[in-house]
């Protein structure tokens, strides 16, 4: 039974976890961590289990220049950050674009699952993006949350739902 709260579908439920970000190569916030919010894994339902932190990005990029990103997770006491600390593995820098050639303009996702059994009940995202180019290359992106495994079903938001007081 256990494995099923850890699954998607109706135990699924999404949270922001950034503004979009503008990275310049070689300049403002190339190569620099970005924290997204803290955000509760606690619902009406329950409390997630796990997640996937969803990057999503549009970057332009000279022929064989690349986007990475790299990341890691921290939990929390408090949404404000207290008792922080770090959680979970540390993912390297991964390449999820290259320019093609004569130059490309590039929309994707970079996804990572996380086991949150053993977390606290606010998490965040940290995220290293890094645009290879000098000076030409930029990308805008931002981070969502999906949370699985909430312990009643259907915990899902309705897009009639959305921005009421009612949501999930």
């Amino acid at each position: 039974m256990r494995d099923k709260f850890h699954n998607g579908g109706a135990y699924a439920r999404s949270a922001r976890g950034s503004a979009d970000i503008a990275v310049t190569a070689g300049g403002a916030g190339d190569a620099v961590e970005v924290n997204s919010a803290y955000v509760s894994r606690m619902s009406k339902a329950g409390i997630g289990l796990s997640a996937k932190l969803i990057v999503s990005f549009t970057t332009t990029l000279a022929a064989g220049a690349t986007l990475t990103f790299g990341a890691n997770f921290q939990d929390a006491l408090t949404a404000a950050g207290g008792g922080v600390a770090d959680f979970g593995e540390v993912i390297a820098p991964i390449v999820v674009a290259t320019g093609a050639t004569g130059g490309s303009t590039v929309t994707g996702t970079f996804e990572l699952d996380v086991d949150l059994a053993g977390a606290r009940e606010f998490v965040r995202a940290q995220v290293t993006p890094n645009l290879s180019a000098a000076n030409t290359d930029t990308a805008s992106w931002h981070m969502d949350f999906v949370f699985f495994g909430d312990h009643r079903e259907p915990i899902s938001k309705s897009a009639v739902n959305v921005g009421s007081a009612d949501a999930i």
